[in-house]
């Protein structure tokens, strides 16, 4: 019998969401659901099909990368996954996708600038870019490169505002304190991103958004004093 039904579970409709919301095609993609006092994610196995998923198919991995448990290879950005849950305390669901937007501010190596309030609603920084990978990195392993890049685009932010990031060249990864929440920032850092970039072509010299408007509109949603949704 299968242990972690629920965190399967979890990690199965963080994957269906993605191709749900259109953040990712064909088998692109990836989203996995953490339990911190096992030491183990699911995550979705690598190359399968969204409409071939299920909740038993999801493989359960642990924070060394080795398949815990599950009967198919599990994706090819697990170690990534893995460093995040790793250093970033708090986190309990990461997502990967190869949104349009996001993907296209990655290629440029840009971070998304924080021109209005939707932005603000979420987070008050623009949504940062990783460096390029060096050559050496690359050669080594990639994919815990890849978490090493975004850890290092961490220093002195706070992983648990800001739950988004664009790794340089390659794409979007987004994360939460559960699976669904990491698709829904995933969705919401793809929506942002294609707001800026219609800002920018209507207007390329457009200033960021002053303070006063994104502390407005981040407190409003966030802290002891938010007062946005139903009690």
């Amino acid at each position: 019998m299968m242990k972690f039904t629920e965190l399967r579970r979890e990690a199965y409709e963080a994957n269906m969401e993605i191709e749900k919301q259109k953040l990712a095609i064909y088998t692109f993609g990836n989203a996995s659901a953490f339990d911190p006092e096992a030491g183990v994610f699911a995550i979705k196995p690598s190359g399968v099909p969204y409409a071939e998923l299920s909740p038993q198919a999801m493989v359960l991995v642990d924070l060394d990368g080795k398949v815990v448990e599950g009967d198919l290879r599990p994706s090819s950005d697990t170690p990534t996954h893995a460093v995040l849950y790793r250093e970033f305390s708090g986190v309990l669901g990461i997502t990967h996708t190869h949104s349009p937007y996001g993907v296209a501010w990655a290629q440029a190596c840009e971070a998304v600038p924080i021109y209005g309030t939707t932005h603000a609603d979420h987070l008050t920084e623009d949504i940062p870019c990783t460096e390029v990978m060096r050559d050496e990195a690359i050669r080594n392993n990639y994919e815990i490169e890849t978490g090493n890049q975004i850890v290092q685009a961490f220093r002195g932010l706070n992983p648990l505002e800001i739950e988004m990031v664009l790794v340089a060249c390659h794409g979007p990864f987004a994360w939460g304190k559960s699976a669904w929440k990491s698709v829904y920032n995933a969705a919401v850092l793809e929506e942002i991103a294609k707001m800026a970039w219609l800002t920018r072509i209507l207007r390329p010299g457009t200033p960021r958004l002053k303070e006063s408007l994104k502390r407005k509109h981040y407190d409003r949603k966030h802290g002891k004093d938010a007062y946005y949704g139903q009690a």
